[in-house]
């Protein structure tokens, strides 16, 4: 089989590994993937949301099967497009993957169908948000409507700081277009839990949860970022909270999406937070969450092929979705200044012994050597049976690995283990 998978990151990397462990598995692109991913798929240099080019090149490369695994192509009807020249994908369709793409579309949905989330308010003109603002409690929450790489929310502790965040996103156009419209929520207390879950819009099958560490710095201080690690499971979903979540929300939600005409193939991430009313949905995405996915794939015991195939081609049901009982932990080493600005090019070193669990997501290849070219560059994860010696064994690698310029949180998994 030719596999083609789209998206250049590090949950790319971590999928493309996961469909390597298949035999029938000859040939793997990554389209445009990074230089770190060499070793495992033939990087194409074709941008992610060059959709034609995309489309194009799975017809003149006999692709059997693609893994659509980044938000922007699945907005932009990549899926669709390859389904239409005979070519199956895993990953929803552009009108599915709107779940993402507008949060405006989202909190509709969950109102309509009684999913329970933080109270909100939509504003399409900035002068009725800026008056909004002025009675509003605090702290609030500011999202501009579609996306913006995961920068578009805005957790505001004064009035002054939401007023900012709207003028940013409705009058400075700071995410172009994805702030014409935004959303202004209650804030939420209450440990977060993210789960993905794979679902053909008949079945859903919640994947283990994760805990994700958005901050830059240890101690969850400093700026937001695409985050800076995970750990799963998460300690706060017990039993009795999964219960609850497929009841409320899992369901709930894959059932709305089916009376709306949009139908949900592929992974849905559900972005949760258990208040002392219950869970509630924070956000959905429509895709693999990233570095979720470097703890939770690492974890699946079932072939991950298979089971994409059987989302596919809707017979989720028929198939076992297994994973193992242990733990993983996965650090993110960043670039100095990240998430605002930071210096690239410096060569990265990786021992031969501990590539298989580190996944590239920030580099290139230069002159044949390894290279740093984003802010987020690795995730490096291991699995154990304890939360404690994965922790361990993922900081463990972390110290053997160097790059000029590097920098990690030191504390990631703690919040886990004092839960």
């Amino acid at each position: 089989m030719n596999i083609m998978v789209v998206g250049g990151g590090g949950r790319e990397h971590v999928i493309i590994k996961k469909l390597r462990e298949n035999p029938a598995v000859e040939m793997i692109y990554a389209l445009p993937g990074n230089g770190g991913m060499a070793g495992d798929a033939v990087c194409v240099p074709i941008g992610a949301t060059d959709i034609d080019g995309i489309v194009r090149f799975a017809s003149e490369h006999q692709i059997d099967y693609a893994v659509v695994a980044q938000d922007d192509p699945l907005a932009l009807g990549c899926v669709d497009r390859l389904a239409e020249i005979g070519i199956p994908g895993f990953g929803p369709s552009a009108d599915a993957a709107l779940i993402e793409s507008s949060k405006v579309f989202a909190k509709d949905l969950m109102k309509k169908y009684g999913i329970p989330t933080a109270r909100y308010e939509v504003f399409t003109d900035m002068d009725d948000a800026l008056r909004y603002l002025e009675e509003a409690p605090v702290p609030t929450v500011v999202k501009a409507d579609g996306l913006a790489l995961g920068k578009g929310v805005v957790i505001a502790q004064t009035r002054e700081e939401a007023k900012e965040a709207v003028r940013q996103m409705m009058g400075e156009h700071k995410f172009g277009a994805s702030g014409d419209q935004i959303v202004i929520e209650e804030f939420l207390t209450g440990p977060e839990v993210s789960v993905l879950s794979f679902t053909d819009g008949k079945t859903l099958v919640p994947m283990v949860s994760s805990m994700d560490h958005k901050r830059a710095g240890d101690g969850d201080t400093g700026l937001n970022t695409g985050g800076m690690g995970t750990v799963a499971p998460n300690p706060y979903y017990t039993e009795d909270v999964a219960e609850e979540c497929m009841r409320s929300i899992f369901l709930p939600t894959m059932e709305a999406m089916n009376k709306e005409g949009r139908t949900f193939k592929g992974c849905l991430y559900f972005g949760l937070m258990i208040t002392k009313d219950g869970p509630k949905v924070i956000e959905y995405n429509c895709r693999f969450g990233d570095p979720e996915a470097q703890v939770v794939l690492p974890l699946l015991k079932s072939d991950l092929l298979t089971v994409m195939q059987a989302v596919t081609e809707e017979r989720l049901a028929e198939v076992t979705v297994e994973f193992d009982s242990g733990h993983a932990c996965c650090v993110v080493m960043a670039s100095e200044g990240y998430p605002v600005s930071y210096e690239k090019g410096y060569e990265i070193t990786i021992p031969e012994e501990i590539t298989g669990m580190t996944y590239v997501a920030g580099a290139a290849l230069k002159d044949g050597k390894l290279v740093t070219n984003g802010g987020r560059v690795l995730g490096v994860t291991a699995t154990a049976k304890t939360l404690a010696e994965a922790i361990e064994g993922a900081y463990a690698k972390v110290e053997k690995i160097h790059f000029d310029n590097a920098f990690y949180r030191h504390d990631i998994g703690k919040r886990a283990m004092e839960a």
